[in-house]
């Protein structure tokens, strides 16, 4: 499984908490195409034990809601850091990136892929309209990242972080 796959996406959000589920939303939509060369998670935050299914792939696109990023979604290219937690169940992406490095010495590539929502305020199982549009687009282009199987579309739309 980790060998044959090319690229990890992991999608982080509580969908309870409307657009805050947007991660998860595209972690669902990817796995249900079941594309060659990727794996897919998701939870509700990032722990130290995914540090592991992480180092096992030479990609990891973390998905996010993002508050007040650009529409329909942005792209960043990760450092891997390490940096000491209160809690080791309340991580980053890059800090998970910097594990899988550091613990298990892989070299993976991390990006974050924010997609823009905007209701975030209640507790419902729902992606607003708004949403729903960004996250189709995020879709497509992360289907075609792995269809493709080059990262130089990723790059090619990183923003400075």
């Amino acid at each position: 499984m980790g060998g044959e796959s090319r690229f990890l996406v992991y999608g982080f959000g509580n969908p309870g908490r409307l657009d805050d589920g947007l991660g998860p939303a595209c972690a669902a939509e990817l796995k249900a195409m079941d594309l060659r060369g990727l794996r897919v998670d998701a939870d509700y935050q990032l722990t130290i034990e995914d540090a592991w299914e992480v180092a096992r792939h030479p990609c990891v696109i973390f998905v996010d809601a993002s508050l007040d990023g650009p529409a329909p979604w942005s792209l960043q290219e990760l450092e891997p850091v390490h940096r000491p937690h209160f809690s080791s169940h309340l991580l980053d992406p890059a800090s998970v990136l910097g594990l899988a490095h550091k613990v298990y010495g892989s070299k993976t590539r991390g990006f974050l892929l924010g997609i823009r929502g905007y209701e975030f305020d209640g507790y419902e199982e729902r992606i607003s309209s708004g949403g729903r549009v960004h996250l189709q687009d995020a879709v497509r282009f992360l289907r075609e990242v792995v269809e493709r199987k080059d990262l130089r579309l990723l790059e090619s739309q990183t923003t400075p972080c």
